[in-house]
Order: C-alpha cells, then sequence, then structure tokens
C-alpha cells in the first residue's frame, strides 16, 4: 500500500486543498453579479443616503444636494423625510413623484380614505338637515 500524501485520501481519490474563499459582500453581488443600475445606502446612524449608478461595470456615487435621486427608469424617485412612522418620528427613506409628492404609505391611504369618507358623511347630513329632514332618525335606528 503506498503511503498517503497530502493531497489524496485513503481510497487513492485526490484531495483538492481546502480554500478558505469568502462570499462576494452585497456591494460585490449588486455591482458584479446582478448589475443593479442603482445602489442607496441609508445610514440611520448619520442620517445620510449615499446613491451609487452603475457605470462602465462600476459603481460611482452620484451627488446629492437634497438627499433626493430620481430615478427615471422607475418614474420615481427616493429621497430623505422627516416624519413619523410606526410610531418613531425621525428621517426615512421614501419613495416620492414626479411631482415630488411623498408616495403615500397604506395607513396614510386609509386615514385620508377615512376623512374624505367622513367629510362626505357630515356634507350629507347638512344638505338633509338643509332639506328637512332629521338624519339622526336614520342615524340612530
Amino acid at each position: 500500500m503506498p503511503p498517503q500524501s497530502g493531497n489524496t485520501a485513503g481510497n487513492g481519490q485526490v484531495l483538492e486543498p481546502e480554500t478558505k474563499e469568502e462570499p462576494p459582500r452585497k456591494w460585490e453581488v449588486y455591482e458584479q453579479l446582478l448589475r443593479v443600475p442603482i445602489y442607496a445606502v441609508f445610514s440611520r446612524y448619520t442620517n445620510k443616503l449615499r446613491v451609487f449608478e452603475l457605470k462602465g461595470g462600476h459603481y460611482q456615487e452620484l451627488e446629492l444636494p437634497e438627499s433626493r435621486v430620481w430615478i427615471a427608469d422607475l418614474s420615481l424617485g427616493l429621497g430623505l423625510w422627516q416624519g413619523e412612522f410606526q410610531g418613531i418620528d425621525r428621517l426615512w427613506l421614501r419613495w416620492y413623484d414626479i411631482d415630488g409628492n411623498w408616495i403615500l404609505t397604506e395607513a396614510e391611504q386609509q386615514r385620508q380614505r377615512a376623512e374624505s369618507a367622513e367629510a362626505q358623511l357630515q356634507s350629507l347630513i347638512r344638505r338633509l338637515r338643509e332639506s328637512g329632514i332629521d338624519p339622526d332618525r336614520f342615524l340612530n335606528s
């Protein structure tokens, strides 16, 4: 039986040397594998938004004078917004439309619908009273 060298197993198979190859970092995955055209990073510790655009196979940082970036391919912008979300008031990363208006969250949409429905109800009650109809007759039954 021949002596085993460091690169063969007891059954004669050649073993590949072990390499401790690190998995690619998120930046490398986005830039080199997925080739994501826009890469945005927001630090909640520094409240800074940094945006990188893929040019020539590598990310280049964009200048953001207003902490906002328009992404033409998405017809959306991304920027920093100060306000309350889920009970926490701070700077948040948020989408905006072509007119610069923040895209409403689901909670904001629901609140807006409720306020609109309440305003319509109050208008209807006022018009009924002006027409001589007591709306309480219908609302309290």
